[in-house]
C-alpha cells in the first residue's frame, strides 16, 4: 500500500512541476497567464515533495529495505531546491517566473532520475 501510494505520488510530483514549469516559463513571457492560481499550483507541486519524501522514509521504514544508491538522495536534494528557490526569489523578483520554471523543471528532472535509478538497481 505504502510502497504504491509512493510510486503514485512520485508520478504526481514529476507531472506537477513539469506543469509548473511550462506555466511558469510562459508566465514570464505572457502577463496574462500571471495569477495567484500559478502560485497555488506551484505551492501544490512543491508539496507534492515533502509528501514524497514522508511516503518513502515510512516505506523504508515500515518494510526495513535498504533503499536503491542515490534513490535518497534525488530525494533531498528536491527538498533543498525548494528551499533554493524560496530563499532567491526576493532576489531575482524580476526573474522570478524564470527561477521557478527552471527550478520546478529541475525537480521534475530529479524525480525522473530517482524513478529510472531505482529500477536500475
Amino acid at each position: 500500500m505504502l510502497t504504491t501510494l509512493h510510486q503514485i505520488n512520485a508520478w504526481i510530483m514529476i507531472v506537477s512541476n513539469a506543469i509548473a514549469a511550462v506555466w511558469c516559463l510562459g508566465a514570464h513571457y505572457r502577463p496574462a497567464l500571471r495569477s495567484p492560481w500559478l502560485w497555488r499550483f506551484v505551492i501544490a507541486a512543491q508539496l507534492t515533495i515533502f509528501v514524497q519524501a514522508f511516503l518513502g522514509v515510512a516505506v523504508i521504514a515500515s518494510k526495513k529495505l535498504e533503499p536503491p544508491k542515490f534513490h535518497m538522495l534525488y530525494g533531498f536534494s528536491a527538498i533543498i531546491a525548494v528551499g533554493i528557490l524560496y530563499s532567491y526569489r526576493p532576489q531575482v523578483k524580476k526573474y522570478e517566473y524564470l527561477l521557478y520554471a527552471g527550478g520546478s523543471a529541475f525537480i521534475m528532472g530529479l524525480g525522473i532520475r530517482a524513478i529510472f535509478g531505482a529500477s536500475a538497481g
